[in-house]
């Protein structure tokens, strides 16, 4: 029997992972009708449809499902074979800020390792500028973080809404400024929160600053206030109270991608945690 043609193996398990042509082709940067064909080549191959496709979605068959499993088993051998002669592990560090890296971190790690599990991945969480001084400083390879004024560089991965959040319970008292959980200066989403307060006349103050997303959100939760959050952030029960309290719009904040990686295996698995990422956000 001939042998299966590997590109085709990692189209599909990419398709099959991020459920879309367009994004699998984002994730292995090659194009829509490329990875049509690759699969398209597999299925005569094997003899089985393993794909259904409609203009609305794609989905496993059952032979494809079936197949699924197997595939990755392939495409892990391959690497580890490879990895034989390698000398020393390529590293890829990674920045992501805080306001940007959500409940979906686990499985954006998952669909790197899977990418390439030779790859030695470090990432780190923090404020979008100390992670961008850090890029700068070339201390990080690359880095995924909330829109900086006064940068023009960057490749926006998606724009996310923001929102005043709450907890279900929690009710601002009349005649009160408006206690707000916010993160440290200089955080982006702190300054846009008090600009557009202080410009719609809405009188505030700080009621909880936290180290974190997880700590402002824990006081959220915990009825200290609101806070300016993006809806993929948000903790379990918040509710958007910015109508019934008359609070400003807040606007669609970008997320950026910065990196200096061009080519190489590095190059591979940040393709592939782009397009996870463009899926959960998207999701």
């Amino acid at each position: 029997m001939r042998p299966l043609d590997l590109d085709a193996v990692q189209a599909f398990v990419r398709v099959a992972e991020l459920g879309s042509f367009t994004r699998a082709a984002e994730a292995t940067g090659t194009t829509q009708s490329a990875v049509s064909l690759k699969l398209k080549r597999l299925e005569e191959r094997l003899g089985r449809r393993l794909l259904e496709r409609t203009p609305r979605y794609v989905e496993l068959s059952a032979q494809g499902a079936a197949f699924l499993e197997h595939a990755r088993e392939l495409l892990e051998v391959h690497d580890r074979a490879f990895a034989v002669f390698s000398g020393t592990r390529e590293r890829l560090t990674i920045g992501i800020s805080d306001h940007v890296a959500g409940p979906e971190l686990p499985a954006l790690i998952a669909r790197m390792n899977a990418q390439d599990p030779q790859l030695l991945i470090e990432i780190r969480i923090g404020s979008t500028g100390g992670l961008l001084q850090s890029f700068d400083r070339r201390e990080l390879d690359t880095v995924i973080v909330r829109l900086q004024t006064g940068r023009t560089d960057g490749e926006i991965l998606t724009e996310e809404k923001f929102g005043w959040y709450a907890a279900p319970s929690w009710q601002h008292r009349a005649g009160e400024p408006l206690p707000v959980a916010t993160m440290p200066e200089p955080c982006g989403v702190r300054a846009m929160a008090g600009k557009f307060l202080d410009e719609a006349g809405v009188p505030w103050t700080e009621a909880f600053v936290g180290g974190g997303v997880a700590a402002v959100s824990a006081a959220v939760m915990a009825g200290l206030g609101v806070a300016a959050l993006a809806r993929r952030m948000l903790p379990f029960g918040a509710i958007d109270v910015g109508p019934r309290l008359g609070l400003p719009d807040l606007p669609c904040l970008p997320v950026l991608l910065h990196s200096r990686v061009k080519d190489g295996r590095s190059r591979d698995a940040l393709a592939a945690l782009s397009a996870a990422f463009r899926s959960a956000a998207r999701d």
